[in-house]
This record gives structure tokens, C-alpha cells and sequence, in this order.
């Protein structure tokens, strides 16, 4: 029981038990902490459902309902859920993770019980991923250029409002299904449906083409046309997609139009090769050699999902007793992060006189995070997890900013770096000032640590199983005699095989020491 309560704390849920028959819910400390009061306090939103934000109440009480009604052997929900009021008088909501099963008696239902964790701080960032969509979404059907997409067959599957009105109709939706056939002269129809043809079969894009477009009962037009193939995220051949744009009148300077092509090719070219020197550079900052200590040992895996990730670790030489591993990760995919992560390198090497200590080491490169994000008008955050392994005094102490604790591992087995207190920090760059608690356990039986970012733990199956952490803490117990460089690769190939060749949806980074 000991063993679960440790295990429970560490996965920061919470415990809660409703017997339908006294109309009672128990609930577990971490419950009260969710809601800043005591348990006995909390509210039993299962059933007084204005406790539920009004979006998610029917919703909350369906899935109940089929669990009553034996439609459904889980409750899987995610609601919002009121857990105070501000001294102005606002209403606070924190958006909970509710996973609930039956309990019976004799065959009869008598109640529900099951965990519920605060997952806001995720609900957020998904917000802010939707927002980003939203920002793409506007930027396609806003932007001046006529963009396509089509199936195998050469028929339109989406086009943006641009591309609608260039075709002469109303909306996007009148073309769906569709091919050039039912627009275009026989002469331009034929070479486009040869053109996607060839594309299909080679793989080959079909880069900054002046296209002649003969219309029925309308005159000739011409655009700059771009069109690939185009691939799903795990690769398989879709169809094509396109980008083009009426140069009508620069067909009659064909010296113009041909400045024009050089011009853009050229910034094509100088644009990927930036990004491959800015990949180059993210690669170079990663440690190539790691500090001597004692006879620790250190390794790293990083796979980023695209050509820059958000993704970074560092290991901080402390002296020839005392070494410091710390582990980010960025808000986001791309450029941005990028840039933040590059920032955040940048802030570890001036807070490197606070860096013995992991709770000042983290309050340093929030403040530092949070002034450079306040003045750009950015946000954006990141988790970290950073801990200091001290030989001399035989301790390991560490803390974390919105970050999965680390796992360590013995002869024992593997488990979860413990995070009392106020567990989990806020992310970096959030709130100024924050001060981040520090959690500390003694050395000695640690044969290994293994920091890492969500992006090993996150993926699934074909099912949609996600892999979790209780999955990583046993696959980092079965490689735990391994040689670190073995143990690392096991790892990432358990994952994979998991996936079942599905791959990783977001960058991954392991950072490991053995002791």
C-alpha cells in the first residue's frame, strides 16, 4: 500500500470513490490540492453538475448515464470544473483528466471510482495549437494565391477561396469532387491531368511552371504553378497539391518573368540553406564531450520530429564531486521553438553561478525567459527538469519547472524521481518570480538516472493506446544492467515497436548518467 501511495503521488492523480447508495464521494489529499481546500470540501461535481463549466456538463452527464445504464465499462471524460472564486469575484475552472470504473456488489452497481488529474496546463497548449491552426487557416484563405489539393484521380479535395473565385464560383465547396475537365479547354485539362499523372508515378515536383489555361467561352490566362505530391504523415501517396497564381499579364515580358523565376529560386535556395546552417548550429550546440566525474558515465539520444527542435539538454560540470543534468522542452514544433531553446542555452550559461542550487538554477531562466518573451510579445513557455548528483554529500536534489520527474533506477528496480511539496513547478517563461520547490534523496543505491521529454511517452499505437510513463519506468527496469549506451537504444526501440512503425509525433530527447 505504501508502495501505491508513492507511486500515486509521483503520477500527481488523484483518488476519488461515489457510493450511489449514501450518496457519498470520498476523495484522496491530492484531490484537495487540485482544489486548494481540504478533501472533505471538495465538491461532488459527479452529481451537482453546476459545479461543471456549462460546455461540459451534458456531456459529463451522458458518460455517467451509460456507465449506469451498463453502455459503457469506463468513464472517460475531460470537464471543467469550477475550483473557486478570486477575490474580484471571477470564477477559477481547471480542466481535469476523469477516468472512473463500476463498482459492484453481487452484481449490482453501487458506485464509480477512479482518478482524476489537473490537466490544464496541457488543455492550454492545445488551445494555443488550435489558435495556431486557425492563424494557418486564415493565412491560406487570405493569402493571394490560389491553393489545391487532389486525389489520385486529379479530383479537387480542398481548395481555398482564392483558387473558388479564379474558377468563377461562389465557394470552395463547388469544386470539390470535381476535375480540371469540368472547367477547363480540352487542351489545358489534358496537360494538367498528364502532368499530376507524372508526378504520381515519379514522385517528382513540378516547381515555378507557366501554365496556359484555355477557358470555355473565356479568354486564355496563364499562371506560375508549383505542384507536388502529396504524402500523409506516415508518408503514404495521397495525391497532389498545388500553388499558383495569375501571371497573365507577365507572360507577355517573358525577360521580366524570367528575372522573376531566378529571383525566387535563388531565395528558395538561400532560405534552405539557412535552415540547413540553423540545423547544422542546433546540432553543434549539443554536448559532444560530457564532464568527468567520479566514474559516472552520460549519454544522449535526440530525435527531432522536423529540422529544429524546441528540445535541448545540457550537462553542467559542478566540480570534480558534483555534476548537474538538466532537460527542456519548448512550447511547440519549428523556428520558434528553436529560437526559444537557443535563448533558453544562452540563459543557463549566465545562471551557471546558481546552478548548484536547482530551484534558483529554474527561477533564473524563468525571469530570464519571462522578460525576453514580454518584451517580443510572444507566448510561449517551457518544462525543464534539472538535478544536481552530489558524490560528496551523497544526495541527489532537483526540481522541476511543469516538467515529467526523471527515473531512477538500482538494483532494485525503477521508479519515478518523487515530487512532494508543491510538486511541479509553473513552465518557464509563464509567471515572474516564480519560485520553484526542491525535492532531495540520497544517493546511494542509484545505480542510474534518466531525464526525458514527453515526446517518448506520448505516442501510440494504431489503436490509439497511449505508451505513458508507467510503460517507460518498466522498460527503464528491465535495461537497467545494461551498459547506458545499450540502455538507451532499448528504450527507443521499445517505443518504436509499440508504435508499430507509427514513429514519433514529437521531438524526443533522452538524457541518461550512470553512476
Amino acid at each position: 500500500m505504501e508502495r501505491l501511495d508513492l507511486a500515486l503521488e509521483a503520477s500527481n492523480e488523484g483518488i476519488w470513490d461515489w457510493d450511489f447508495e449514501s450518496g457519498t464521494i470520498d476523495f484522496t489529499e491530492r484531490v484537495g490540492d487540485f482544489f486548494g481546500c481540504p478533501k472533505e470540501e471538495v465538491p461532488n461535481f459527479f452529481a451537482d453538475h453546476s459545479f461543471v463549466h456549462e460546455d461540459d456538463r451534458q456531456h459529463l452527464a451522458a458518460a455517467i448515464q451509460a456507465v449506469r445504464e451498463g453502455r459503457s465499462e469506463i468513464l472517460a471524460v475531460e470537464p471543467r470544473v469550477r475550483t473557486g472564486v478570486t477575490e474580484e469575484g471571477r470564477e477559477q475552472w481547471k480542466w481535469f483528466r476523469v477516468r472512473g470504473v463500476p463498482v459492484k456488489y453481487e452484481g449490482q452497481l453501487t458506485g464509480l471510482a477512479g482518478s482524476l488529474i489537473d490537466i490544464s496546463l496541457r488543455k492550454e497548449a492545445e488551445q494555443a495549437l488550435l489558435e495556431e491552426q486557425h492563424l494557418t487557416k486564415t493565412l491560406v484563405e487570405n493569402v493571394p494565391l490560389h491553393i489545391y489539393f487532389k486525389d489520385k484521380k486529379s479530383r479537387f479535395t480542398m481548395v481555398n477561396t482564392p483558387m473558388a473565385r479564379w474558377m468563377h464560383r461562389e465557394k470552395p465547396e463547388e469544386l470539390l469532387g470535381k476535375t480540371d475537365a469540368d472547367f477547363f479547354g480540352e487542351e489545358h485539362s489534358k496537360q494538367a491531368l498528364a502532368d499530376e499523372q507524372h508526378i504520381l508515378e515519379t514522385g517528382e515536383a513540378m516547381e515555378s511552371v507557366i501554365e496556359k489555361e484555355t477557358w470555355s467561352g473565356r479568354g486564355d490566362t496563364w499562371v506560375l504553378t508549383t505542384k507536388m505530391p502529396y504524402r500523409n504523415r506516415r508518408g503514404e501517396l495521397m495525391g497532389t497539391f498545388g500553388v499558383s497564381s495569375d501571371v497573365t499579364e507577365l507572360v507577355r515580358t517573358q525577360r521580366s518573368l524570367a528575372e522573376m523565376a531566378a529571383e525566387l529560386k535563388a531565395r528558395n535556395e538561400a532560405y534552405e540553406e539557412e535552415m540547413a546552417l540553423a540545423r547544422e548550429i542546433q546540432q553543434g550546440l549539443l554536448p559532444s564531450e560530457y564532464p568527468a566525474v567520479r566514474s559516472a558515465k552520460f549519454g544522449h539520444r535526440y530525435l527531432p520530429i522536423s529540422g529544429l527542435a524546441g528540445d535541448f539538454f545540457d550537462v553542467i560540470e559542478l566540480g570534480e564531486n558534483k555534476v548537474g543534468l538538466l532537460i527542456c522542452d519548448v512550447m511547440g514544433h519549428g523556428i520558434r521553438s528553436a529560437l526559444v531553446a537557443s535563448l533558453l542555452r544562452g540563459l543557463v550559461s549566465q545562471a551557471r553561478n546558481q546552478a548548484e542550487t536547482p530551484g534558483l538554477f529554474l527561477g533564473a531562466l524563468n525571469d530570464g525567459l519571462v522578460t525576453f518573451l514580454k518584451k517580443a510579445k510572444v507566448t510561449m513557455f517551457a518544462t525543464a527538469f534539472y538535478l544536481v548528483v552530489d558524490f560528496k554529500k551523497g544526495r541527489i536534489e532537483y526540481s522541476s519547472a511543469g516538467h515529467p520527474a526523471g527515473i531512477m533506477s538500482s538494483e532494485d528496480g525503477a521508479s519515478l524521481l518523487p515530487l512532494g511539496g508543491r510538486g511541479k513547478g509553473a513552465g518557464l517563461g509563464l509567471i515572474p518570480g516564480t519560485q520553484y520547490g526542491e525535492e532531495s534523496i540520497p544517493l546511494e543505491g542509484v545505480t542510474g538516472l534518466l531525464l526525458f521529454t514527453d515526446g517518448i511517452y506520448e505516442v501510440e499505437n494504431s489503436e490509439g493506446e497511449a505508451f505513458l510513463q508507467n510503460r517507460l519506468v518498466q522498460t527503464v527496469k528491465r535495461a537497467r544492467r545494461m551498459p547506458l549506451e545499450e540502455q538507451l537504444d532499448t528504450i527507443l526501440g521499445e517505443v518504436k515497436s509499440f508504435t508499430e512503425g507509427g514513429g514519433f509525433d514529437d521531438d524526443v530527447c533522452l538524457l541518461g548518467m550512470s553512476l
